[in-house]
């Protein structure tokens, strides 16, 4: 039997103990403008699903509970594409709808595709994937592999493409071989663990922000996100004062955010979750899987510090995480053992994302005579209490806020997105300026 992945493993714990939900539902909408045919979709699906057997894993346990991974054989795996003829003001509550199925993985493949007819050329297609499946990095070979098996076939051919060289389950025996075994000192978990130990000991948790309510003794997840854009000029002096202090756009973007909730009543000890891909190896790049593990940011703010020096620090960090981000964030939080809530994430409530991987025109082939557009979903989870997302498209950094209905309300979310690029233009003008004297 091969086991689960960690990441896996995380998700089928809240699986078992919250039940099906679409809290880890993961959405791609493109429209379509062109003659689509369901059949040769259904055949498309069909080829990806069986060229990423991640796809047509179902999760399993044996007479202990211990859970494992199923993959079905390719004569187990029936493909449909369900089209359904809609107008154009039923379309977002049919996407809505599709997108809000409560995938059942002990019995069913974590993926579902379907189309809704809008009219004559006039299609949306609807993609989703269970996160337990894949990760935001695994859209874009999802997009390529689908849009290239709908041309093969929509010429009567099987798909024409590199066999993969790995596979996801290669990738969980080959994990659990590298990290060892804790009780192993010279093991690369116990390093990575112990590293951990010492950088997130005596964090605060929870995080301190003025909520507009009382936190529920169970989060709901339920959430609601504020668009903003940064402008093209910002964004350069951005990516200017992230050369010269030898770090990404991603940490300055992560020491203005600490910078921010300081402000707003965190403290001078600021911890923040964010993901990194886990794709360390090049023969994973193509492949569809869950990768993506969580690591934790903690950012010192106390004492007269000046911005860069907040920018040294997030780049300094960011590194060594680097260098220790194998250990399963699940584990980490079992072994430092912080104190548990329902009402709130371990270690880290709030969490800064981004994304440098999205579904866009250079990750889809093209089709000939099809006219594509990416569809945005409205996002009504909140893994966090705060989630800043952000990605760099057409020369200019947009994002959207993600917060938690249970303690905020919008006028806050929207209060919040107008002081992070507020504070973003006051560091970048003046890099040099004290913590102190940023105004929000």
């Amino acid at each position: 039997m091969i086991p689960l992945s960690f990441a896996q493993s995380r998700l089928w714990f809240l699986y078992r103990f919250e039940g099906p939900s679409v809290t880890y539902n993961q959405p791609v909408v493109l429209r379509l403008r062109a003659d689509v045919d369901a059949g040769v979709m259904a055949l498309a699906v069909r080829d990806v699903v069986l060229r990423h057997e991640s796809l047509r894993t179902v999760i399993g346990e044996d007479e202990r509970g211990v859970a494992f991974q199923r993959i079905l054989s390719p004569q187990d795996v029936s493909i449909e594409v369900p089209t359904r003829a809609v107008t154009e003001e039923q379309v977002a509550d049919a996407i809505a709808e599709a997108v809000a199925h409560r995938f059942a993985l002990e019995s069913e493949i974590p993926i579902r595709v379907s189309l809704l007819a809008v009219g004559p050329q006039e299609y949306v297609l609807v993609i989703l994937m269970h996160h337990i499946a894949g990760d935001a990095a695994s859209m874009a070979p999802l997009a390529r592999d689908l849009t290239t098996a709908y041309v093969f076939r929509a010429q009567g051919q099987e798909p024409e493409w590199e066999p993969l060289p790995v596979q996801y389950a290669d990738y969980t025996l080959w994990q659990q071989e590298l990290l060892g075994e804790l009780d192993n000192p010279e093991s690369i978990a116990a390093a990575q663990v112990a590293y951990w130990r010492r950088e997130l000991a005596g964090s605060p948790q929870p995080l301190t922000l003025p909520t507009d309510r009382q936190r529920p003794v169970h989060r709901s997840h339920r959430g609601e996100t504020v668009e903003f854009a940064v402008t093209p000029e910002l964004a350069s002096g951005i990516e200017a004062l992230a050369r010269k202090h030898n770090a990404t756009v991603p940490m300055v973007l992560q020491a203005a955010y600490a910078l921010l909730l300081s402000k707003l009543g965190a403290g001078d000890d600021v911890v923040m979750g964010s993901p990194i891909a886990g794709r360390t190896d090049e023969d994973l790049n193509d492949l569809i899987g869950f990768f993506v593990n969580n690591w934790v940011l903690r950012v010192d703010l106390s004492g007269d510090r000046s911005f860069e020096q907040v920018v040294d620090q997030v780049r300094d960090k960011a590194l060594a995480a680097y260098d220790n981000q194998d250990v399963p964030f699940e584990r980490l939080v079992e072994l430092l053992n912080p104190e548990r809530s329902t009402s709130y994430h371990p270690l880290f409530q709030v969490a800064f994302v981004w994304q440098s991987t999205i579904a866009t025109p250079d990750t889809v082939v093209e089709m000939p005579g099809l006219e594509w557009s990416v569809v945005p979903t409205e996002n009504q989870v909140a893994k966090f209490d705060l989630s800043l997302i952000m990605a760099e498209v057409g020369g200019e950094f947009r994002g959207y806020l993600e917060y938690a209905l249970d303690v905020f309300d919008r006028g806050v979310a929207e209060l919040l997105v107008g002081r992070f690029v507020r504070v973003l233009e006051q560091v970048v003008a003046v890099p040099g300026v004290l913590v102190r004297g940023v105004d929000v």
